[in-house]
């Protein structure tokens, strides 16, 4: 009986895994040394998915395109500055209160050195035998050693030169060149921001069409279906969690307001919201209401209370708030999600983990939609 040896692998089958690993890892080098113009473009293009549905409201009553782009996007931007008006208002009251706050510091850790030192000597009397507690010093046990010791003279040790370092001030104009380099990139791809999301909003109709027209036949259909899954589930992860932060920051602010915490609406919004962060969000929620009741409170119970509270709110918001709220949207299993988070906070950072979750739900729905990918979106989905 004779068996059926597998084919052998050919030359050409080897050639093509080859292009695929440099392929891939060419794709890794460009997200990487292009992050912060890759990133600059996927926010942008999160932003015109949220606003593009007030703009089509708009055109609905017979307003052009650009006139209504131009209208949403201002009012964006002024929603956005009075936000952060009153955030800066907020901090600057906050900055002000630095003085008493770093004042209260310096007594609780004075207090805490204190209670330490007492806790290290009765900790010492307890371990150490009474008898080993007082030992009489070498010199009172043989008094002919100190008279000996008395009649050396000290010998006076070398005079060392005083040397005298004058440091030349630092110049205004490089201070600040120096301070505003490492940033310069990030903002001047930031200011592109509201250009892009305008242009993007005004041009969306000419856009989908020549995108479409690039695909033949039977692909446009699918592109098209893509396009508008990409687009759905990007607003539905960024809502769901839009809404869910405003939760959280009223609840937050109710609870910090009930124990008078000083600054409690920019502490209850921060608190709120850094709840979301994905894996740090816990500590980055507690920190904040912590560091202000430094400045009102001297019980240790209340910050034992604060941060038990903010964990239980975390804990709602993770285990049951989330899962209805976003989760039901995106459609992402746990594993999938942390790999995404590892992946893309390796190679864009911080910004990487808040982009991970709607790029990652932006791949699934693409895959979702495709025939000859649907298994990779099943792999994804939960």
């Amino acid at each position: 009986m004779s068996t059926i040896s597998p084919p052998l692998p050919t030359p050409q089958t080897g050639h093509h895994a080859s292009l695929t690993v440099l392929a891939f890892a060419a794709s890794i080098a460009l997200l990487y040394y292009g992050r912060v113009f890759l990133i600059t473009v996927v926010i942008a293009v999160i932003i015109a998915f949220l606003l593009d549905p007030i703009v089509t409201a708009f055109v609905k009553m017979r307003l052009p395109r650009a006139v209504a782009s131009f209208v949403v996007c201002s009012i964006a931007l002024l929603g956005l500055y009075l936000l952060g008006f009153g955030l800066f208002t907020e901090f600057s009251s906050f900055v002000e209160a630095l003085p008493v706050y770093s004042q209260r510091m310096n007594d609780m850790v004075d207090n805490i050195a204190s209670q330490m030192d007492q806790i290290e000597k009765k900790t010492y009397q307890v371990v150490i035998p009474k008898r080993f507690q007082e030992q009489p010093s070498p010199t009172a046990q043989d008094p002919g050693r100190r008279r000996k010791t008395t009649k050396q003279e000290p010998t006076t040790p070398a005079a060392i030169p005083e040397v005298r370092i004058h440091a030349e001030p630092t110049p205004l104009l490089t201070y600040v060149y120096g301070y505003l380099k490492s940033f310069y990139d990030v903002v001047l791809m930031a200011s592109f921001v509201p250009f892009l999301v305008y242009f993007m909003l005004s041009w969306r109709d000419h856009m989908r069409r020549s995108f479409l027209y690039l695909f033949p036949g039977t692909g446009r259909q699918i592109v098209g279906k893509s396009w508008e899954g990409v687009a759905d589930m990007v607003r539905a992860y960024m809502i769901g969690n839009f809404v869910l932060g405003v939760m959280l920051s009223a609840l937050s602010c109710s609870f910090f307001f009930a124990i008078k915490l000083p600054y409690w609406p920019l502490i209850g919004t921060l608190s709120g919201f850094f709840s979301l962060v994905p894996y740090v969000g816990l500590p980055m929620a507690i920190i904040p209401p912590i560091a202000a009741g430094l400045i009102a409170y001297n019980q240790p119970t209340i910050y034992v209370m604060i941060a038990v509270v903010v964990a239980m709110l975390h804990l709602l918001a993770l285990n049951f708030l989330y899962p209805k709220v976003v989760g039901s949207r995106v459609h992402l299993n746990p594993l999938v999600v942390t790999v995404a988070l590892m992946f893309w906070g390796t190679l864009w950072g911080g910004i990487g983990l808040l982009l991970a979750i709607p790029i990652t739900a932006g791949i699934k729905a693409v895959c979702d939609n495709v025939s000859s990918l649907q298994a990779f979106g099943k792999l994804l989905g939960d």
